[in-house]
């Protein structure tokens, strides 16, 4: 037994908790018109949530996480900013997509075909419908980063049922985002739905590539050792989800 191992697991618990108020400090702020509380808390979200993965997480997790914390902080800015922030998820998506295609999560080709299928036709007629009432200057901008969106989906729905619906429900996110870009009616507080369902989505990514990793990890020691061996889990969920 190690020293470390029972002081790692506290400190994760205690940032995964300290990520789970956060969160829901931030959704008060949006639901109450506390614009500027919501915009101090909202660039620190990703960073708590990349300490309560820890430094033993796969790199690409902490790149996707980190890169989201660069999109949240340009997107309070807006304007021309907008795109930058843009960029900044597109980063992400990337990172995550690149994570579950190198842990083989497309290898199952035909759960693939029948994964990317519907997705293809979900981007296919959002992009259609939001065409014509989005700015020019936005129009291939956002078709693009869809695209990696829409990866992010299929790949980590690929991975297993956590981080599919996380993928899931990334896209919803940015989906309501992008109506707003086209003046579409809105939810009544838009913002907060836009919000918990996008913390929802990277908690659920996040945890759900620490623990496919974990396991990844066990499965190969087991088959070099003969036995199971504990690996500590960066990332202990504190509440169900």
């Amino acid at each position: 037994m190690t020293p470390s191992r029972p002081t790692a697991r506290p400190t994760a618990r205690t940032t995964t908790v300290g990520y789970a108020a956060l969160s829901v400090l931030h959704l008060v702020f949006l639901l109450t018109g506390l614009s500027l509380g919501a915009d101090l808390t909202k660039p620190l979200l990703m960073l708590v949530l990349a300490a309560s993965v820890g430094t033993a997480a796969p790199r690409l997790l902490l790149g996707a996480l980190l890169a989201s914390c660069a999109g949240d902080l340009f997107l309070i800015f807006g304007g021309s900013w907008f795109l930058v922030g843009m960029g900044g998820f597109a980063v992400a998506h990337a990172c995550y997509v690149t994570r579950f295609v190198r842990t083989g999560a497309l290898r199952n080709r035909a759960r693939l075909l029948r994964t990317a299928a519907p997705y293809a036709v979900v981007w296919a007629v959002l992009i259609t419908m939001l065409w014509p009432d989005l700015d020019a200057g936005l129009r291939i901008p956002l078709a693009v980063y869809s695209l990696l969106l829409t990866a992010t989906a299929v790949s980590s729905a690929c991975a297993g049922l956590r981080t599919g619906i996380g993928g899931g429900l990334f896209l919803l996110s940015d989906s309501l985002i992008a109506s707003d870009l086209a003046d579409w009616p809105q939810l009544p507080a838009a913002g907060f739905w836009v919000m918990a369902s996008y913390l929802t989505a990277q908690y659920l990514l996040a945890t759900g590539i620490v623990r496919r990793s974990r396991d990844g990890g066990q499965s190969a020691r087991s088959t070099t050792t003969g036995a199971w061996s504990e690996v500590p889990l960066p990332l202990r969920a504190s509440r169900s989800t």
